[in-house]
């Protein structure tokens, strides 16, 4: 679903990521670990399509993200860390106006908004201007644009971050629904025991290099998934 390959990326003297190769398949969810600084963010916005990058190649289901990069989008969504909305809409006209962006048709985004936006405490609120959202409700919202037309892969960085407990076990569930339907997951957390937990496979990252990968089985044995991330930190 997702293949990066050789992925490398500067700023100036200073590789950001440096020849990082990640595979992820259909029905993955798939956690991506690192420090401050490691990396993370630079290789999902890559992933996303939002930055270039100067050496490797990334595929969404098969489709270079350099050569075809609408038509990656289009099989896409992507949650950034700290949600960028826009604040003078209100959460319904933001969803309608993403809604419109990938072509869903009336019926089933009212369906997908009512569903969501139920299951994760927002429907109230949507009437509200975004400007009046919390942090936590941003992150709501966020996540039910990225779900409304129903992606592939969902790139997500750092989705729990202000989501209540209810609403981050919520968000796990629907996680996992993509991957039980085909798609796949790939995401940052530094909430080692969610990952721990969630993630089918996991990847950890270290000054742009990639550190070790494979199943969680496979990367943290018989330790916890903290202990092997400290380890490999120093």
């Amino acid at each position: 679903m997702l293949k990066i390959e050789n992925l490398t990326k500067t700023y100036g003297d200073k590789k950001a990521v440096d020849s990082l190769s990640i595979y992820i398949r259909p029905g993955e969810i798939y956690g991506f670990i690192g420090h401050n600084g490691a990396g993370k963010t630079t290789t999902i916005k890559c992933a996303a399509g939002i930055l270039s990058y100067d050496e490797g190649s990334i595929y969404v289901d098969g489709i270079s993200v350099k050569e075809d990069p609408m038509q990656c989008k289009r099989m896409i969504a992507y949650i950034q860390d700290n949600p960028d909305l826009y604040d003078y809409m209100t959460g319904i006209q933001y969803l309608n106006f993403i809604a419109d962006i990938f072509g869903v048709p009336a019926d089933i985004r009212s369906e997908r908004i009512d569903r969501y936006s139920e299951s994760l405490g927002l429907r109230d609120s949507l009437a509200q201007a975004i400007s009046s959202y919390s942090h936590g409700m941003k992150q709501k919202l966020a996540v039910i644009s990225a779900w409304i037309h129903e992606p592939k892969l969902i790139i997500m960085d750092e989705p729990f971050v202000g989501l209540d407990p209810k609403a981050a076990h919520i968000l796990k569930g629907m996680m996992r629904d993509v991957c039980d339907r085909g798609g796949a997951i790939f995401f940052s957390t530094h909430v080692l025991e969610v990952a721990e937990k969630l993630c089918d496979k996991v990847a950890i990252i270290k000054e742009g290099k990639l550190v070790t990968s494979g199943t969680m089985a496979e990367v943290k044995g018989d330790s916890s998934l903290e202990s092997v991330f400290l380890e490999l930190e120093g």
